[in-house]
């Protein structure tokens, strides 16, 4: 497997624009438990090993269940989610399809 590009070397603007996004939403309507399972869900879509370890010990944390982590990948088609979560139909969901 190749290296991946040091983000945090490379992408200092990217990432601040990405934090302060984050910023941002965090401060909106969304609940934080929601918020927290979109980041996980984009680590998801990214395939990013390093932000799917932080966010699942994140999410457990938090008091998450390991069977909606791992369920998460097929949110569509369990009835492990709100109606809430549902409805916004993962925000990180929309932005990342192609």
């Amino acid at each position: 497997m190749e290296p991946r590009i040091n983000g945090y070397e490379k992408a200092q603007r990217a990432l601040k624009t990405m934090y302060g996004f984050g910023a941002y939403l965090a401060k909106g309507t969304i609940e934080q438990s929601l918020l927290d399972l979109v980041n996980f869900r984009v680590s998801q879509i990214n395939g990013c090993a390093y932000c799917l370890d932080m966010h699942s010990k994140d999410l457990r944390a938090a008091g998450e269940t390991e069977q909606r982590l791992y369920m998460l990948d097929a949110w569509r088609e369990t009835p492990l989610y709100t109606e809430h979560a549902n409805g916004q139909r993962f925000p990180g969901q929309r932005l990342l399809q192609k």
